[in-house]
């Protein structure tokens, strides 16, 4: 892979009080090259704050972009989606597949009809939560 090849991470900021002022996603853009997509925020002066967006780029500039927003305590989680899904808790009623604009949750095997989510593919616009009647789909924030 070259070094100008762009790629796409999805991160996870969690902000402590003291940072939520900061124009974080300025600097990334305009400091990193970096473009940014932000998927969900809460960010408020009074408390702690949460970022989900995807940043894309060179592997060099995003690993910089991160280096920055380390050096101001914001913890970074590119493991974990601000949306989780709760398989105990899915009676596989199939209610939030035509809601999914991205397939992220789908019934790949027709003959189990079993609900599957897949992490990559979920953009977090939070819709299926809305239509679970079972609570399956939680926000984490």
């Amino acid at each position: 892979m070259s070094s100008d090849t762009k790629v796409t991470r999805k991160l996870m900021l969690y902000f402590p009080e003291c940072e939520t002022e900061k124009p974080i996603v300025y600097h990334l853009v305009k400091d990193y090259d970096l473009v940014i997509n932000i998927f969900r925020a809460r960010v408020t002066p009074e408390e702690e704050g949460y970022l989900v967006l995807d940043v894309t780029g060179t592997e060099e500039n995003i690993e910089k972009g991160e280096n920055f927003i380390r050096s101001l305590d914001i913890k970074i989680d590119t493991a974990r989606k601000g949306l989780t899904w709760d398989s105990e808790s899915c009676a596989q009623c199939g209610s939030c597949i035509p809601h999914c604009p991205t397939g992220a949750l789908s019934i790949p095997d027709r003959k189990t009809m079993e609900i599957v989510f897949n992490t990559d593919e979920c953009i977090e616009c939070l819709s299926c939560i809305k239509v679970c009647p079972f609570g399956a789909v939680h926000s984490l924030f």
